[in-house]
Order: C-alpha cells, then structure tokens, then sequence
C-alpha cells in the first residue's frame, strides 16, 4: 500500500499538476506563473501563482490553483528529485568536515550525485514555458542540469579546499557527464565546473606530490575532451 501511495504521489505531480495549471489558463485566457517550484518552502500569504489579468480573477479560479498544489510539512525525493540531491550534498559536507574528516564518504556521496546527473545529460529536459500551439499558458519553475549540477557541486567544491581526492574525484565526475553528452550548451557547463575546481586545487594543494596527482587527472580530462589548451573551453 504504501509503494502504491508513493507511486501514485509520482504520477500526480508529474502528469496531473502542470497540465491542470494549462487547462485553467487556456479556460480563462490567462498566463499562469509559478511563483513556487516543486519543494520549495512557502511562506502562509505569499502567492503560489500569479496571472496575466487586467482585473481580479474569480474565486472559482483562484480556488482550483489553491487545490491544484499538494502542501506538505516536508520534502519528498519522489515529487522533488532535488531534494535527493540536497541529502547527497549534506551527507557529503559533514563527511568532509573538519570535525570528522571522512573522504571516503564524501567521494561515495561524489560518486552517487554523478549517477543522477549522468542521467539527466543526455535528456530532454522540458523548457518552463508551457505552450499550446502558439499561445503561451504556464511559465513554470523546474530544475535543469545547470542548476542540478551546481546544487551537487557547488558547495563540495567550496569545502574541499586541500583534498585532493574531493577534487580528482570531481574530476572524474564531470568527464562521464560530459561524455553522455554532445549538446554544446551543457558541455560549456562542464567546462565551467572543471575551471573552477583547477582554480580550487592552484591555490589550495600545497603538496607538490598531490599537485603532481591533480595535473595527472587534469590532463587525461582534457584529453578525453579533446581539449590541448588548459584555458580552452570544453
């Protein structure tokens, strides 16, 4: 019963919610923008929406958007796949914390996040905007692999100053998603992520035996890459 329940909370948030928020707007020839995406925090009297209208909307609308959002105390991974994410990330940046320096959890944690974004690579990822035919309904809020990357990446990198395995590992992360895929625009993302960690490893590697490692990596990156140029884009 309680898979049926999971499952059946998968279904309505990814087939039920964003058509039901187009049928509203394309019966009352508006715009519907959400001002809240899947697992975010709401504030009680802030909007969920908002409408492309010249007057105040009827209360009949107003109250199948309300109806149109399930509220929950908490986050589930099953409506709001960043929140999985998140858990990664946290797990990771208590791991490598200075009170319990444990690198070997955090590259596992590392190792999890690139299956999740290995697969999203090489996806179509819908745009927020939500048409039917030429006529613009909803102007959603999603996740894309930009911002799933820096959710994964951005604040491990930040603490891993130093750790040459976090970064050689992140290394090795950012060569499989760019392998999935030939779209140049994420491609340009990667390139940015394997930028910032080099910047990370020049000013905070200190061992020359563990800067020798890092260029090691660095190197079989790009030639993976087919980049020559360390300043090259990838």
């Amino acid at each position: 019963m309680n898979k049926l329940k999971k499952l059946w909370n998968y279904l309505w948030s990814s087939f039920w919610f964003v058509p039901s928020l187009m049928f509203l707007a394309r019966e009352h020839k508006t715009i519907v923008r959400m001002e809240h995406g899947i697992g975010d925090f709401v504030v009680q009297n802030t909007p969920l929406a908002s409408l492309a209208m010249e007057s105040q909307p009827p209360i009949e609308l107003v109250s199948a958007l309300q109806d149109a959002y399930i509220m929950d105390r908490h986050r589930t991974v099953y409506q709001d796949p960043a929140f999985g994410v998140r858990q990664l990330v946290d797990m990771a940046l208590r791991a490598i914390s200075p009170g319990i320096n444990d690198t070997t959890t955090a590259v596992m944690c590392i190792d999890y996040l690139t299956s999740i974004l290995s697969r999203l690579a090489s996806r179509d990822i819908p745009s927020v905007y939500c048409y039917e035919g030429k006529d613009l309904l909803v102007i959603g809020m999603g996740q894309t692999l930009e911002s799933l990357m820096a959710e994964s990446f951005d604040q491990i990198r930040a603490s891993a100053k130093g750790n040459t395995a976090i970064m050689i590992r992140m290394l090795g992360a950012l060569q499989i998603i760019a392998s999935l895929t030939a779209n140049q625009s994420r491609r340009q993302i990667v390139s940015g992520h394997v930028q910032w960690i080099e910047e990370l490893a020049e000013r905070t590697i200190e061992s020359s035996h563990d800067k020798e490692k890092f260029e090691n990596r660095l190197a079989r990156l790009r030639k993976s890459l087919g980049v020559d140029n360390k300043k090259e884009q990838i």
